[in-house]
């Protein structure tokens, strides 16, 4: 049986080891990548891969659970060790990286005493019920049990977060009692706050950090009791916000320095190797002032790009690794073929108010409903409350609104509002016509991942609309899960300007990876073959979406985009270059 310890270094069958290792999110890279990938990372001369392990895409719905397509996570790992590589696996039911809700389900926010991260019985009893699951599964790929993994995480980055101490014991001891016997470990910024809050007794504390690596091991030492020194998120760039400015970029001369320094004083996991993509809805946001979603490229201006291109940092990072062990010459898979496929017209168009009998069941409230209590997470929900003819609408009010309104008095758009303008009141002046209804369409942008407004990311209006000042009852809800587009009518009528899917058609013969442009259009979000590609927005900085050679067909392909802005040209454009701003 082979071993793994930890003493005052990490031990491989009783040998001395040093982690060289590489994030790769096996969720956000389509499976058809992952040895391309994969051989890519050991080319660079790692040894070991890091992943995630996210449990919104593993229990979707309560007790509904997905292990297959790009949520095998057993595969990746199996594929791993077939290229000899070992694994840490990062299982926590919290994994921030920038994820929708940071990993977290959605369904938690469904109950009112749901207290995540914390000791509470609710949210620890869902997630050993998830544990039961899981565990099982991975329990069987540790090192001693002749696979691959040789750490796990018990928790992520809970030191910024909280101090509950009887939570960070309950996570360990449900890893142990389901048969996780490889060593663990905890990560944090390594300041010596953040360190004590988020300890756990008989667990390793590894730092995450991006800068001044002698300064942050020094700290770090302090707490392993004479333990290795390990960073396990070198973070080597950083991620993109909508209406950020442009793409965010690391200085490399000084990453090389701080990835020397790691690999003569200790261990290292560099963060990100290859960022991958939020496809779908499930990119997450940061609040600190205000409300910043990620863009859909989680590219991260890590060691390769989004599409697997390798960067100048792959170059230069190689060269400080050869210094620390023998690597062999430069090897790597064949080039994956890229094209620019050209521009596509608009086939066909649809309204989104037209389309709604074919694609959601109303659901009748007196108040307005959030998502996540009509057993919705993702994508957006429409609001409809028939007002009298001829009622003049001079103010409105919407409480405990998230993310994105999109709000209209018939075909007439009133206002677009987001964040903290969902706090205010504001002045219209529209009057409604014969059998008009105040419509309002919200979006959920992507649930805070990271601090403490965690527990308050219910989606939707969890609250009350206020008209003219006074609190409007008798409402639908439309959910819009956008997960049934195959049963759009384009035949049922359009009206400009409003939010509305547009159909396109066209032929590839061979399939290449290639990246869509959207220009002249606003905001919403794009389907290949019923593949969510994820979401596009004007203010950039991301300009492309990228699209994966699998998720193309030889022949005849199909495109629905929705757009919530009424703003389209009358085509998109396939391009061979990203464009991440």
């Amino acid at each position: 049986m082979d071993t793994f310890e930890v003493k005052e270094t990490f031990y491989l069958n009783g040998k001395p080891f040093q982690i060289l290792s590489g994030s790769i999110h096996y969720f956000r890279i389509v499976p058809e990548y992952w040895r391309d990938r994969l051989e890519k990372l050991k080319a660079l001369g790692l040894n070991t891969v890091e992943t995630y392990i996210p449990w919104n895409v593993h229990e979707p719905k309560k007790g509904e659970f997905c292990f297959e397509g790009a949520a095998d996570v057993v595969g990746f790992v199996k594929l791993a060790q077939e290229l000899g590589l070992y694994v840490i696996l990062r299982p926590s039911p919290y994994i921030c990286a920038e994820w929708e809700f940071g990993g977290m389900p959605g369904w938690l926010l469904k109950e009112d005493d749901m207290r995540v991260r914390s000791a509470s019985s609710s949210f620890l009893r869902h997630v050993r019920e998830y544990y039961q699951v899981l565990l099982p599964m991975i329990a069987p790929l540790q090192i001693t049990e002749g696979g691959n993994v040789i750490l796990m995480q018990v928790e992520n980055e809970y030191g910024y977060y909280s101090n509950d101490h009887r939570y960070m014991e309950a996570m360990r001891d449900l890893l142990r009692e389901g048969g996780i016997n490889v060593p663990l470990i905890t990560s944090d910024n390594p300041s010596h706050e953040n360190l004590e809050c988020g300890s756990v007794e008989g667990v390793l504390p590894t730092g995450n950090f991006g800068s001044r690596t002698k300064e942050r091991f020094r700290i770090l030492e302090g707490h392993t009791d004479g333990g290795p020194l390990m960073c396990a998120e070198f973070w080597v760039g950083w991620f993109d916000h909508w209406g950020n400015g442009g793409h965010k970029t690391g200085n490399l001369e000084e990453s090389t320095g701080d990835l020397r320094d790691m690999l003569e004083l200790g261990h290292v996991n560099i963060y990100m190797f290859i960022g991958g993509t939020n496809f779908g809805f499930m990119n997450g946001s940061n609040y600190y002032d205000c409300l910043t979603p990620d863009v859909t490229s989680y590219d991260y201006d890590a060691v390769l790009t989004e599409a697997g291109d390798l960067t100048p940092k792959f170059h230069r990072y190689r060269e400080v690794i050869r210094q620390f062990r023998e690597l062999p010459p430069l090897q790597l898979p064949p080039a994956i073929p890229r094209k620019a496929y050209g521009s596509v017209k608009i086939r066909e168009k649809v309204g989104l108010m037209q389309a709604l009998a074919d694609l959601a069941v109303p659901v009748e409230t007196t108040d307005p409903v959030c998502m996540e209590r009509l057993d919705q997470y993702y994508g957006y929900i429409l609001y409809t409350s028939p007002v009298p003819d001829g009622y003049h609408l001079e103010k409105i009010r919407l409480y405990k609104a998230n993310d994105r309104a999109n709000v209209f008095l018939g075909e007439k758009r009133l206002l677009d509002l987001y964040d903290r303008e969902l706090l205010e009141e504001h002045e219209t002046d529209a009057a409604a016509g014969k059998g008009e209804s105040l419509c309002i369409l919200m979006e959920n942008m992507g649930r805070v991942n990271y601090g403490p407004r965690m527990n308050e990311q219910r989606k939707g209006i969890d609250g009350a609309v206020q008209l003219n000042g006074h609190m409007h009852v008798g409402w639908k809800q439309y959910p819009l899960p956008l997960d049934n587009l195959g049963k759009l009518d384009f035949t049922k009528g359009y009206t400009e300007g409003m939010p509305a899917f547009y159909g396109f058609e066209f032929t590839v013969e061979d399939p290449a990876d290639t990246f869509l442009e959207l220009p002249g259009w606003g905001k919403g979000c794009v389907f290949l073959n019923g593949f969510n590609l994820g979401r596009y927005w004007e203010i950039g900085p991301q300009k492309r979406l990228y699209v994966p050679a699998p998720l193309l067909k030889a022949g005849k392909n199909e495109l629905i985009v929705f757009e919530t802005e009424g703003k389209h040209g009358e085509e998109v454009f396939f391009r061979a270059e990203p464009d991440i701003g």
